[in-house]
């Protein structure tokens, strides 16, 4: 019997931890010596132990490989990060799918994101980045169906960003992340962009949001209280700490918001999109708070008062969100519509904890099975056309 038991389950946020030589390998030759090496700080893994891995062809030891594929439906409670089964080698993903009992699985990266949304870089290396990153994914997620890969986008400018969504869609990736920021000094909403949307419209392959997208910490004042500077809940310092975390939404907000106001979903009205590993709490009153901006702005807002379709009508119909697996799901379905909410896992990450679907179904106790469904995998089919 495998992790899930039998219940079908789509599984809105998993992950690769990529190993260093990931954008190097996949990159175009003009651009592979101007790339910026991935940081491998944060893997989990020493640098022996990597340097041992790329040794091996990029595989775990098979004996240690054995070892957690031995775990069976325990696996989900086994060791996290890079030290996972299937963490960087597709065949042992497919072995850690088996074992997980998880229909589909959305794949995003974990390392090598950072270089792909850093604006900093010059546009060619930025780009010739997000190009080698989503060949690497969709050649991770080739050999198996229920892997459904995540293309990075920067949307820093439309012409290059159009190019790098041609290539990931004729790629096969299954869904494009874009960073929740603004957009080389435009709204997601400028008209520069509706190509892109369109595209991605037509391809029916929807926009997603994820944590990575946006800085994860507040700017260094806001911690600087004359005490020692908290460490993250991993230990470190350069993860999300508890006063980071009361902002964490207001990035993918204000993004999720503009393409609403601008009219991007009522321009597209088929586009679908998700926020992941962002939180959900924050979905509902968002929701509230975008009609009632309706209400009073469109009175001065002409554009504002031409929108057909509530914003709360807009985002029930065309987008979605992953809670944490800490977050009241359950409350969340009661006091909100059942269509916002997508099951993850996060698989090999620490943060979906070692039992999430234990912890879901315990916030879920009393919700009809209609609106469980939809959580597990209904909403997933819609946004993903699974």
């Amino acid at each position: 019997m495998s992790y899930a038991n039998g219940r079908l389950l789509l599984d809105a946020d998993s992950h690769i931890m990529e190993l260093p030589n990931f954008l190097s390998a996949n990159a175009d030759p003009e651009i592979r010596d101007r790339l910026p090496e991935i940081d491998y700080g944060a893997s989990s893994v020493s640098r022996e132990e990597v340097e041992a891995i790329l040794a091996d062809g990029g595989r775990h030891d098979r004996e240690y490989a054995a070892e957690l594929a031995a775990l069976g439906d325990e696996l989900i409670r086994g060791p996290k990060e890079a030290k996972a089964l299937g963490a960087f080698d597709p065949e042992d993903r497919t072995c850690a799918l088996d074992l997980l009992g998880f229909e589909r699985q959305l794949v995003f990266s974990t390392l090598s994101a950072t270089v792909v949304f850093d604006h900093r870089l010059d546009p060619d290396v930025q780009y010739g980045a997000a190009r080698a990153h989503n060949r690497g994914m969709a050649a991770f997620c080739a050999e198996d169906p229920r892997l459904l890969g995540v293309a990075s986008v920067p949307l820093r400018d439309p012409e290059h960003a159009e190019r790098e969504l041609a290539q990931a869609l004729e790629s096969g990736l299954r869904a494009v992340w874009v960073p929740h920021t603004h957009c080389g000094g435009r709204s997601p909403g400028h008209v520069d962009f509706d190509r892109f949307w369109a595209r991605l419209q037509e391809a029916q392959v929807p926009w997603v949001l994820h944590v990575g997208g946006y800085p994860l910490q507040l700017p260094s004042e806001w911690m600087n209280t004359g005490r020692p500077a908290p460490r993250d809940w991993m230990g470190g310092g350069e993860n999300v700490r508890g006063k980071d975390m009361t902002v964490l939404h207001h990035a993918p907000e204000r993004f999720i918001s503009a393409m609403v106001l601008d009219g991007v979903l009522e321009r597209f009205p088929k586009l679908q999109g998700a926020s992941v590993e962002l939180g959900a709490r924050w979905a509902g009153p968002l929701l509230e708070r975008l009609d009632d901006l309706i209400e009073v702005f469109g009175r001065s807002e002409p554009a504002l008062r031409e929108l057909k379709r509530k914003p709360s009508e807009q985002l029930t119909e065309q987008f979605a969100f992953t809670p944490f697996v800490f977050e009241d799901v359950g409350q969340m379905l009661r006091h909100s519509s059942p269509e916002l909410y997508l099951f993850s896992s996060d698989y090999p990450h620490m943060e979906g904890g070692r039992d999430p679907l234990g912890r879901f179904e315990t916030s879920l106790q009393g919700i009809g099975d209609a609106d469980q469904t939809r959580f597990y995998s209904g909403n997933f089919e819609r946004v993903f056309g699974v």
